[in-house]
């Protein structure tokens, strides 16, 4: 729960009621899930319990100064009782030294993020990864909490996953596992903004399922507006079943690969509820055939998945 939620972004919570709800919080930490639209700030208790939210539009330009300015307003909050402060991005990280390779929704390229909050300011601070951040925050608190072996598959506009196993996180060679929605699942498919083509994001995501949607004649509608319509419009039946036939595809690689206990989904799509889940099941089940499927769930935080592994991330760097 929060003590005061930023209603529209950029607002500003009562200071008074912040104030108080740190007093009884004890240890604080500033947490950041930085996004192409939108920069999702918190002040944050070791229990993962959220004091003050205060969400802000991601600028077209200076990102960073921007990001700064956030944190700085969320330490003021805290009244300074804040012990570090954690961001969650995107892009090729390097998580060890804090640099953002690349992140194309931020034009950012080969930015010293870590060293640089850490100049501004003067706190213990980590950076990690957006999506392996959500799945450090399912395992600590959310649908995978106890979990050493599990997968977080957030299908929003684009498809990533953080994959865990034997309790550790796989981060590859160049800091860039779990491009998901980035297996080319079906072979001579349709052409990926990546360049690939047949790519698991193309057919199952929330802009796959409306871009294909309106190219086989629908109309401009949501992922969600189209599962609205199935069972009443072909063609809403057809593109959504293909969706979830490429999804099951991927988990069925997945499984094989990493044999996780449990399967996690978020985003947007993930709240299509039985339209997906019940013939997802059905779908990996016969695709491994001789083996037991891992349970498929939806996430337990949300939306809130990667703020709140920002927050145990600055936890951690705070120790």
């Amino acid at each position: 729960m929060s003590a005061e939620t930023a209603v529209a972004a950029g607002t500003d919570a009562s200071a008074a009621g912040d104030l108080a709800a740190a007093a009884s919080a004890g240890p604080l930490a500033l947490a950041v899930d930085l996004g192409g639209t939108a920069m999702k700030g918190a002040v944050v208790a070791e229990n993962g319990v959220v004091v003050s939210e205060l969400t802000r539009p991601t600028p077209t330009s200076d990102i960073l100064g921007a990001l700064i300015d956030l944190l700085r307003d969320l330490r003021q909050r805290a009244g300074g009782a804040v012990v570090g402060a954690g961001v969650a991005t995107p892009g090729m990280l390097d998580e060890q030294r804090g640099i953002v390779h690349y992140a194309s929704n931020l034009d950012w390229r080969d930015v010293p993020l870590l060293d640089i909050l850490r100049r501004e300011l003067r706190l213990p601070v980590a950076v990690g990864h957006d999506v392996r951040a959500a799945g450090l925050a399912e395992r600590t608190l959310g649908a995978a909490r106890g979990s050493d072996d599990f997968v977080l598959v957030p299908i929003g506009t684009g498809v990533a996953a953080a994959l865990v196993t034997a309790g550790g996180t796989i981060t590859g060679a160049t800091g860039a596992a779990g491009e998901f929605g980035h297996i080319p699942v079906v072979p001579d498919g349709e052409p990926c903004t990546c360049g690939q083509r047949g790519c698991l994001e193309v057919y199952m995501s929330g802009a796959g399922v409306a871009r294909r949607y309106r190219a086989a004649g629908g109309d401009a509608l949501s992922a969600r507006q189209i599962v609205d319509r199935l069972g009443a419009d072909p063609i809403a039946d057809r593109v959504w079943g293909e969706a979830v036939q490429v999804l099951a595809q991927g988990l069925t690689i997945l499984t094989l690969l990493l044999d996780p206990r449990v399967i996690v989904l978020g985003g947007g799509v993930s709240h299509a509820g039985d339209a997906l889940f019940l013939p997802l099941e059905r779908a990996v089940s016969g695709g491994l055939a001789w083996r037991e499927r891992p349970q498929i769930v939806r996430s337990g935080l949300g939306g809130d998945a990667g703020r709140t592994g920002a927050g145990l991330l600055a936890f951690g760097a705070a120790r």
